[in-house]
């Protein structure tokens, strides 16, 4: 059960630095990035924690949100996002982790609530950080690599060029899921995105 008081905190996963923009490892931080325009939020270094962090609410009158990039790289996601879930009083049961996803394939995006990590490092670190695995989860599929290739190696690479020309739409119908899961839940969000 959701709380109004409190505010919902939107974590985008992913590695700072301009070499790491592009990587599918960092589909989380697009996501954050398109959130925070569409509210018309900037994002900005917070003070207790190793992060930058954009402030709204979404829609007039509507949740208020909290977007998070942690700028700790992906391994180490977890202590800023616990420093800032405690610094604004926000139940695990409002966090959401939007990050990409090797076991689901490229053009799906999914939401589950706790479960397992996969082998995500930035989900791991922040099961640990927390406390608890029983946050919601929005997965963003890359699918998994080609060949032999390593899969550590193929989330640091870029999106491939027939890819890219589906990125933005993906990533704006990941943007739609974290809209749906702060205002309806994530059961009724599964019901409307699972099926498409």
């Amino acid at each position: 059960m959701t709380d109004e008081a409190w505010p919902w905190l939107v974590v985008g996963l992913g590695n700072p630095g301009r070499e790491y923009a592009g990587n599918r490892h960092n589909v989380g931080f697009m996501v954050a990035d398109l959130l925070a325009g569409r509210v018309g939020a900037r994002f900005g270094r917070h003070k207790r924690a190793v992060a930058e962090v954009a402030e709204a609410r979404l829609g007039f009158g509507g949740p208020k949100l909290v977007l998070v990039k942690p700028l700790t790289y992906m391994n180490l996601s977890g202590g800023p996002v616990a420093a800032l879930a405690q610094f604004y009083k926000v139940p695990t049961t409002q966090v959401i982790a939007v990050h990409d996803e090797l076991d689901i394939e490229f053009g799906q995006v999914r939401i589950k609530f706790g479960g397992g990590e996969g082998g995500h490092n930035g989900l791991r670190s922040m099961s640990k950080s927390l406390g608890t695995k029983d946050y919601a989860r929005v997965r963003f599929g890359v699918g998994r690599p080609p060949g032999r290739q390593d899969p550590a190696d193929y989330v640091l690479s870029d999106f491939g060029a027939a890819e890219r020309k589906e990125v933005d739409f993906l990533v704006d119908r990941a943007a739609d899921v974290v809209e749906s899961v702060i205002v309806k839940g994530v059961e009724p969000t599964q019901n409307l995105y699972h099926g498409s």
